[in-house]
């Protein structure tokens, strides 16, 4: 199985886990305070009826109407600052559900807004959280060469931990102010910020939904919005350095697996690349593929004599030879001493001319590539060669 399919199934399988894992945990904790509460309010409804002498029908009228009071009660929600609110949740995909078009024209602009603002709210998010680690990381290290430091690279650990706990803090900072605005307690306030941040948007908190706060209240109606739009940046910035790696696994184990291919093909013999490659480039390069073959042949007589340390150092002569009457400018220029190693011991009284084996050396001369590296002075005009573990 291919190594993207074997991630994909693993990714679905642990989701479908995690699924059953959240129903059950949820399912432990709210399914007796939900009960409970739900007998509260029954016996509340039952006590107001009796007490007003409403009927079912006029306590469900009366429900209706304070349903759909519930949008306005921070005030006129259509102004310019109550809908720039309601257009953030909409890009931003928060949705918290306080507001709502109701004629039919709002909501078809609404899908064509949402259709456009969404991708481009995503890519300008997704732009400027690169653009903040890029920064992030020039000042981490800055700081390190200041603080004399030895490893001054910073590390994916480094930007991992700094991007933690900048979203802590963001969190931290509006949980703190909307529970002194709102009324809130910490742990609410701060649910809430994780809530709007990570764009859940449950809509069971909502800031700017009191004392018609849109419009008493500008500076904090321009702090909810600068907070948000920074909050989502700040939490943009950390997907960016840690999802984002993994949701392009498999487009580089894609592009992995066709340099591999790529390889593959060229170690196949010439007949099945051809059949790989399209008619008119098999023919063409016919000729180019041929002479290529023909040089990796002719280089492998010397690959074999640097490979293979038990060969007669005099090999490199018949070598030299066979690959001189071919393809001369085949021939590196490190590998050419075999001549200036004749012409200087083509005086000495073991030099014999290569017979039908192609020896050059007499049989007390005739030696292992690895026995002239304990005996460089036959070589020393030579005596930088060094063996090579590949050509």
């Amino acid at each position: 199985m291919k190594r993207q399919n074997a991630r994909t199934l693993a990714l679905i399988v642990s989701i479908l886990t995690y699924l059953v894992v959240g129903a059950a945990v949820f399912e432990t904790l709210e399914s007796k305070q939900e009960k409970s509460h739900k007998r509260r309010l029954d016996a509340r409804k039952y006590e107001l009826m009796r007490k007003f002498n409403l009927t079912k029908a006029n306590f469900e009228e009366l429900e209706l109407v304070v349903l759909q009071l519930k949008p306005h009660k921070a005030g006129v929600q259509w102004k310019f600052a109550g809908s720039f609110y309601f257009a953030i949740t909409v890009i931003t995909t928060i949705g918290y559900g306080h507001a709502a078009p109701s004629t039919d024209s709002g909501k078809v602009f609404c899908m064509f807004y949402a259709l456009l603002g969404i991708p481009l709210t995503l890519v300008m998010f997704q732009s400027l959280g690169e653009r903040i680690n890029t920064f992030v990381r020039y000042l981490l290290h800055q700081a390190k060469k200041c603080l004399g430091m030895r490893q001054t690279e910073v590390s994916m650990a480094n930007m991992v931990t700094i991007g933690f706990f900048s979203c802590l803090s963001t969190l931290c900072v509006g949980a703190a102010a909307f529970s002194h605005c709102e009324g809130w307690s910490f742990l609410h306030a701060f649910y809430y910020c994780f809530i709007t941040l990570t764009t859940i948007g449950f809509g069971d908190y909502v800031a700017l939904q009191r004392d018609d706060a849109l419009q008493n209240d500008p500076r904090y109606v321009a702090f909810c919005f600068v907070y948000i739009l920074m909050g989502l940046t700040v939490i943009g910035a950390f997907l960016n350095l840690v999802v984002l790696r993994f949701l392009t696994m498999n487009t580089e184990d894609e592009r992995r697996d066709a340099k591999q291919k790529a390889l593959m093909s060229v170690g196949k013999p010439r007949g099945e690349v051809t059949r790989l490659l399209p008619l008119s480039t098999s023919t063409s390069s016919t000729v180019v593929a041929n002479d290529t073959t023909k040089a990796k042949d002719l280089k492998g007589a010397y690959t074999e004599v640097l490979h293979f340390q038990t060969i007669c150092s005099c090999l490199w002569y018949r070598s030299k030879e066979k690959l001189q009457g071919s393809i001369p400018t085949m021939i590196p220029q490190e590998m050419t001493f075999s001549d200036a190693y004749l012409q200087q011991n083509s005086n000495c009284p073991h030099y014999m001319d290569p017979g039908s084996t192609g020896c050059v050396c007499s049989p007390r001369q005739c030696t292992s590539i690895s026995s002239i590296t304990t005996g460089l002075h036959i070589l020393s005009p030579f005596n930088l060669f060094k063996r090579r573990s590949s050509v």
